[in-house]
C-alpha cells in the first residue's frame, strides 16, 4: 500500500504539518512509507476542473440547496477562497484517479492528520469496505460526540460510517484527514464526480452515495489543531 499526504507547496503551515505528519508515522513504527503529494493549487484548480476532468463545480457557496439528482441537501461551507475548495478537493480526485489507475490501494492523509498508533493496514483491506477512514472524530467532524459513540458500540473493528443526522445530510469520515482506498472504490468516486460534478471531498464521499464507505473502531489519527488552509 502506498500512503500520501497532500501537501500546499510553499504554504507554511502545509509544509510544517505535513513534515509532523511524516514525522508521527516513523514514530508508531508504520511499515509503510508516506510521499508527498504536492496539492493542486488554487490558482490552477478551475484549468484543471474545466480542462483536465472536464467537470464543473456543483455545490453551493451560500445558503443550501437541494439536489435533485441525488435526493441530498447541499449546505454551503465557510469557504473565503472559493478556487482553494476547489484545489483541496482536486486533490483528492487527483489522488482517487492514481489508486484507480495503478490499481493499488492507497492510504489518503490530508497535512493535518497526525498518527497515534501503528496502522495495520492489511488487516484493515481484509474489510470489505472499499473505503475506510481511520481519523478520531473529535475536533474533525460535527456531532463528533455522537459519532464517536456509535463507532463504539460497534462490536468488529471496521464498521459502517455512523448516520448522525437525517438520512437527506451528506455523511461521511471524520473530516477526510485520513482513509484508506481501494481501487475499485476510487473507479466508484470517479464516477461520482462524472455524474454530478465536483463536491468538497467529504460531502461526495458520503454513505448515501457510496454505501461501502466504513471506519475504524480503533483511531489510528488525529487531527493536528492547524489552520485551516481552506476556510481562511
Amino acid at each position: 500500500m502506498k500512503a500520501y499526504v497532500i501537501t500546499i507547496e510553499g504554504n507554511d503551515i502545509s509544509e510544517t504539518a505535513s513534515r509532523h505528519c511524516i514525522e508521527s508515522s516513523w514514530k508508531v513504527k508504520n511499515e509503510f512509507s508516506i510521499e508527498r503529494f504536492d496539492a493542486i493549487t488554487p490558482q490552477d484548480a478551475q484549468a484543471i476542473m474545466t480542462h483536465k476532468y472536464m467537470t464543473k463545480w456543483n455545490y453551493p457557496w451560500e445558503g443550501e440547496v437541494t439536489d435533485f439528482a441525488t435526493g441530498l441537501v447541499k449546505r454551503a461551507y465557510p469557504t473565503r477562497n472559493r478556487d482553494a475548495r476547489i484545489a483541496c478537493a482536486l486533490s483528492h480526485l487527483t489522488l482517487w484517479e492514481k489508486c484507480f489507475d495503478e490499481r493499488e490501494p492507497i492510504l489518503v492523509l490530508e497535512h493535518d492528520a497526525i498518527f497515534t498508533k501503528t496502522l495495520p493496514w492489511k488487516k484493515l483491506l481484509e474489510s470489505r469496505y472499499g473505503i475506510i477512514g481511520i481519523n478520531e472524530p473529535f475536533n474533525a467532524t460535527r456531532k463528533a460526540l455522537v459519532f464517536h459513540r456509535m463507532v463504539q458500540a460497534s462490536k468488529v473493528e471496521v464498521t459502517n460510517v455512523p448516520r448522525i443526522d437525517s438520512i437527506s445530510v451528506p455523511q461521511g469520515l471524520a473530516g477526510n484527514s485520513a482513509y484508506i482506498i481501494k481501487p475499485w472504490a476510487a473507479e466508484g468516486m470517479l464516477e461520482l464526480v462524472n455524474e454530478y460534478g465536483l463536491w468538497p471531498n467529504d460531502a461526495l464521499m458520503c454513505y448515501q452515495l457510496f454505501p461501502l464507505l466504513g471506519v475504524t473502531k480503533t483511531y489510528y489519527t488525529k487531527v493536528q489543531r492547524t489552520a485551516s488552509t481552506t476556510t481562511l
